[in-house]
């Protein structure tokens, strides 16, 4: 059954039951005060009758009954009343509507408290049928009881007029369950349009599906209301806020949770924020706020998805990575290409002796390379890389040397690889870039120094460019500020300085001494070193570098 018809037998049925409750209450309280209104009237009108002075007189007459039943009938047809019964103590009828009763006893069988003077109501069956009376006592001079009124309501004519009453109230009823058939059908439709037509398993189901999705994601949803109340966070949020998967944060301030948030700002002025940076608990992240509205475009709250710039940084280094090996790979073989024309060249002019010594000397340089490589830094990842580097640097024309006291064996297998290629990738092809700006007779030269030494890793890449100027060297980190002219600067020193600090390393740097500039980095190889060096201060002095050279010897 679908929702709406649902809705609206349930409201109809709650509506018909309390209408039918409330029928029956009235019905109950109007009968209950007719009968007491009728009552206390007949009551009202027996007492005006024994108080009347005429009516005491005319028991002393012969024949009271020829002024009591005029007098009685009058007052009957004014009040309304079944009849009027004046009588004795004996109970013999001095009035009566019936003119023939007159003289002959009353029925009912209540007038026992009257004769002692008392005024009563009561429901008895007279000579005209069951009625509701009222009985007042009549009074001498000297106060004694000398006869009784009795003024009658038929409970049949209580009855018509509460029928009169019943068919009132019927018809009342009938409106009020047609205006609420029509409002239940009103409040129907309106629930079905503000939940698009959809029936609960549907909203169930939708909910489900938008749990789980909120969930697969890897960035951070965070929503508000418009009062600053939390209506929903996932799983990634509570991580980064360094709260348990199963903390429930809906209901609670924003302020509380995110003191230095703007989703505030986004519900005034309807203006999205997007790929801005902040603090979010202990996490550096980029965050995009977004409001939330309705039908009638009016902003009802604000939603902000985040992500940590370690997984950005990540991402980018990914990247910087594939497009590295892709230009060594490129530089590679066009310098091949190149040294291929060399030789086919000399082939063609029968130079053979030429020919073979281009090809030995390049091998023993290559084979002598690799070998170097293969023995001292066995790792196949950051070989590779060091390799295209090497290519590269061949096809600009530049001197690339890795030191001969170089040696990287002892990298723990927890040490992320793709970490390190981002720093060492990094520090060459910002030496290679540096190299190449400055003019020198002696050549464009990268030295690459490594050695796993001690406790640490220590990764040395000096150049023999211009350096770096005093009025920029504590800027040379920031993420997209560059000495440089040209876009996507300011990258590759920021990755570098990212990566040294998620290990609890530091880099420095210092003017080398043929000039240029020489980038130092130590990187702690147990896990208890790098947390301790988390946090310290990373602009080290020139003795730091000093610590490298003394490794080599």
């Amino acid at each position: 059954m679908r929702l709406q018809t649902k809705l609206i037998l349930i409201i109809c049925s709650l509506l018909f039951l309390v209408i039918s409750l409330l029928w029956g209450v009235f019905q109950y309280m109007l009968v209950n005060a007719l009968e007491e209104q009728t009552g206390i009237r007949a009551l009202a009108v027996a007492e005006a009758m024994a108080a009347m002075p005429e009516i005491g007189k005319a028991f002393a007459e012969p024949d009271p009954s020829h002024i009591i039943q005029p007098l009685a009938e009058a007052v009957r047809l004014k009040t309304g009343a079944e009849y009027i019964v004046v009588g004795n103590r004996e109970g013999i009828r001095y009035s009566h509507p019936l003119t023939e009763r007159i003289g002959k006893e009353m029925v009912g069988g209540d007038n026992g408290p009257v004769l002692e003077g008392q005024s009563i109501i009561s429901e008895a069956v007279g000579s005209l049928g069951l009625s509701l009376r009222g009985k007042a006592p009549i009074h001498d001079a000297e106060g004694q009881v000398i006869g009784i009124v009795s003024v009658g309501y038929l409970m049949d004519d209580i009855a018509r007029r509460d029928d009169d009453y019943q068919m009132e109230v019927l018809l009342i009823s009938i409106a009020a369950l047609i205006i609420g058939v029509s409002g239940s059908i009103m409040i129907s439709r309106g629930v079905r349009r503000s939940i698009h037509g959809l029936e609960p398993e549907q909203i169930g189901m939708l909910y489900m599906e938008k749990q789980a999705i909120l969930e697969s994601i890897r960035e951070g949803i965070l929503a508000i209301n418009r009062q600053g109340f939390i209506t929903m966070a996932n799983k990634e949020t509570l991580r980064l806020l360094g709260l348990r998967e199963d903390t429930d944060i809906t209901g609670q301030l924003i302020e509380d949770i995110v003191p230095n948030t703007r989703l505030h700002e986004v519900i005034l002025t309807g203006n999205s924020h997007y790929d801005e940076e902040m603090l979010f608990g202990e996490h550096e992240v980029v965050v995009n706020r977004i409001p939330i509205r309705n039908a009638h475009s009016q902003v009802i709250g604000a939603v902000s998805s985040f992500r940590s710039k370690s997984e950005l940084y990540r991402l980018a280094e990914e990247l910087s990575q594939v497009t590295r090996f892709a230009e060594g790979l490129r530089a590679q073989t066009h310098e091949y290409s190149n040294k291929l024309y060399v030789i086919s060249g000399l082939i063609q002019l029968e130079s053979y002796q030429e020919a073979i010594e281009m090809i030995t000397r390049e091998s023993d340089v290559h084979q002598s390379l690799i070998q170097f490589i293969m023995r001292e830094i066995p790792d196949p990842v950051i070989g590779g890389l060091l390799i295209g580097k090497y290519n590269r640097a061949q096809e600009l024309k530049l001197d690339f040397e890795i030191d001969g006291e170089s040696t990287f064996k002892d990298v723990p297998d927890g040490f992320d690889r793709d970490m390190l290629v981002t720093i060492i990738g990094n520090l060459i092809d910002n030496a290679m870039e540096a190299a190449l700006d400055c003019e020198r007779e002696d050549g464009k030269k990268v030295k690459l120094f490594l050695t796993d030494a001690g406790n640490d890793l220590i990764i040395e890449c000096e150049d023999n460019g211009p350096g770096i100027p005093e009025t920029i060297a504590a800027r040379i980190y920031e993420r997209g500020y560059s000495g440089k002219q040209g876009e996507r600067r300011g990258i590759g020193l920021a990755l570098v300085k990212h990566a040294v600090d998620s290990y609890g390393g530091y880099i420095t740097h210092h003017p080398g001494t043929h000039g240029g500039t020489v980038f130092t980095v130590v990187l702690p190889k147990q896990a208890q070193g790098r947390e301790k060096r988390k946090g310290a201060d990373h602009e080290r002095s020139d003795g730091s570098s000093d610590t490298s050279a003394h490794h080599r010897g």
